[in-house]
């Protein structure tokens, strides 16, 4: 067993720290696109979540997404951690040997927290907080845990078919994006749609949308697990992808709507962030950008096809996560050498049982609690409703 690498375990901590940051920022972007009636219940979305998951991940969620593969199935971990139990100070030569064991499931304890939270924003402004916080318990738990065995965990049947995902296009990102419009379809459009669809605070959104950019590099580079070369080239491609995915949305969003759209940018950027997580630590910097361009041309023809249908993703979960994941990790086939098939049985498999299990799920939660609020609540706001609280004096 190699010992614990001082350097290696600051970078991950530091790492763990700009992926936790990532969850509440999500929270200002998602906050911001909603309008002022409903900016605390969205807002609380996100910070419940990284509450509940946290405790949810050292109870069972990490034994069950990386624990000793249960039966050699590759399907999910057996129960060996449960609590963390032997997860403590010396590394774990299977995932991470040059930093604690415990560095590492706290790592990945942020991408559980995250997942889930991108999820809220196709229903915000209609769902119920007993219903979201019993959906993303079960959501967490059935879906994220399994998943993220079969990809990231020893012996995952999608790992030993050569599926390549260096930091979570189709774990994190074509899981939520699929979860989310499956919440759409079941729940049904918010009430005054047309209305709905306007932002009320554009500045919050820009400023959560820096913030999470600036949280992804602990995202990507982080899942290098050392402060090492790969660290510093998934740094970078980081960088260049949603910067070059920005400028193409911003052009694309010019001719089509006759403005530079400041909202178009923070979308682009979200789309080149989502498409090169599953290659960052594979691919040059130009190969980066390329990866940027194609996921925004790609995202953007994605959310016109979803407003011209009147689906009613309040916030765009499934055009920039789910297209824009599916997207990074097919091209990730591409540019790094592992073959398109085993990226698209990957994607494939992921957004299958992700759709079927929220549904699911779903289906089990309307069974104890309705999911949506009433129409003069939706009508009222979510704050008032849901929390007996504004965002702002009036």
């Amino acid at each position: 067993m190699e010992r614990v690498n001082a350097g290696d375990t600051a970078w991950v901590l530091v790492s763990a720290a700009l992926v936790m940051v990532m969850t509440p920022a999500l929270g200002f972007v998602y906050g911001g696109l909603v309008r002022r009636k409903n900016v605390l219940a969205t807002l609380m979305h996100s910070f419940f979540i990284l509450c509940l998951i946290s405790v949810q991940w050292v109870l069972c969620g990490y034994t069950l997404a990386f624990g000793p593969d249960w039966h050699g199935l590759g399907i999910i971990g057996d129960f060996s951690w449960l609590g963390l139990n032997g997860v403590g100070a010396l590394p774990n030569n299977t995932y991470a040997p040059t930093i604690p064991h415990a560095a590492f499931a706290l790592f990945q304890m942020m991408f559980a927290v995250i997942t889930p939270a991108l999820i809220t924003g196709g229903f915000a402004e209609r769902k119920r907080f007993a219903a979201f916080v019993l959906f993303s318990l079960l959501w967490a738990t059935f879906v994220y845990d399994p998943i993220a065995h079969w990809v990231w965990g020893h012996g995952g049947w999608l790992a030993r078919l050569g599926a390549l995902d260096f930091a979570g296009g189709t774990v994190v990102h074509v899981s939520s994006g699929v979860a989310a419009l499956v919440a759409v379809w079941v729940l049904g459009p918010r009430l005054r749609a047309v209305d709905a669809n306007r932002p009320h605070d554009l500045t919050m959104v820009v400023l959560g949308a820096a913030l999470v950019w600036f949280g992804w590099f602990g995202f990507n580079a982080g899942s290098a697990l050392a402060a090492n070369g790969v660290a510093a080239i998934a740094f970078i491609n980081t960088s260049v992808a949603p910067a070059m995915a920005a400028i193409v949305w911003i052009a694309l969003s010019w001719r089509h709507r006759g403005a530079p759209s400041v909202s178009g940018a923070v979308a682009g950027a979200l789309a080149g962030l989502v498409a090169i997580t599953p290659a960052a630590g594979y691919v040059t910097p130009i190969e980066g950008i390329s990866i940027g361009a194609v996921a925004a041309i790609f995202c953007y023809a994605a959310v016109m096809l979803r407003e011209r249908m009147r689906i009613d993703d309040a916030l765009d979960v499934f055009p920039l996560h789910g297209i824009g994941g599916a997207a990074g990790a097919v091209l990730t086939g591409v540019f790094a050498g592992s073959g398109v098939l085993p990226q698209l049985a990957a994607v494939g498999a992921v957004a299958l049982y992700s759709g079927f299990a929220t549904f699911t799920i779903l289906t089990v939660v309307m069974r104890f609690v309705p999911l949506r609020v009433s129409h003069g609540e939706e009508l009222t706001g979510l704050d008032v409703t849901q929390h007996a609280e504004v965002a702002y004096a009036q």
